[in-house]
């Protein structure tokens, strides 16, 4: 089990980093996922880790963002003023190409591009296109993370699919 979870660590992070914005809040939404595996799942087969893994990253970031919601609200009700900060999320990182400092720039570009296009999908389509897409989960693997029917995954990416397509037009 140790070398899935240094394997799947930097993944998740990243996953949790997008949901959350922060990285921090992420780095411990990733270690109580991966402590809840273990404490719960260890003696499971090792090709039920992946799914497992997800579905419980997924519901941990889920209550960390109704945490923050609530949280906000109630600062806002006490404090009798309105604050309407949206949650940012981070664009991802682009891959270092090596040298060639125009390369570097239209890279950076397009992973913006990527990432706000990510961003401004619904939730459940987020999740369907980074688990299926970005982690390469069967269909049937990313059902089980996101706890629905394979029919809704596949419903949720295509939907996610079409949208960044529209989204990233200029980038064709």
């Amino acid at each position: 089990m140790d070398a899935f979870l240094v394997q799947i660590e930097r993944r998740a992070w990243r996953m949790a980093k997008l949901a959350l914005g922060d990285p921090e809040e992420a780095h411990d939404a990733v270690q109580d996922a991966m402590l809840r595996l273990v404490r719960s799942y260890r003696n499971k087969p090792a090709d039920e880790w992946t799914p497992l893994f997800w579905g419980i990253l997924r519901r941990r970031i889920t209550d960390l963002q109704r945490r923050r919601k609530v949280r906000s609200i109630m600062v806002n009700w006490l404090s009798g003023r309105r604050d309407d900060h949206g949650e940012d999320m981070p664009a991802w990182e682009p891959p270092d190409h090596g040298p060639g400092p125009q390369r570097q720039v239209a890279d950076r570009q397009a992973w913006d591009a990527v990432s706000e296009a990510v961003k401004q999908l619904p939730q459940r389509q987020r999740e369907a296109f980074m688990l299926r897409t970005l982690e390469q989960l069967s269909v049937a693997e990313t059902a089980a993370a996101m706890g629905c029917s394979e029919g809704s995954v596949k419903t949720h990416l295509s939907r996610a699919l079409h949208s960044l397509r529209d989204q990233l037009e200029d980038w064709q």
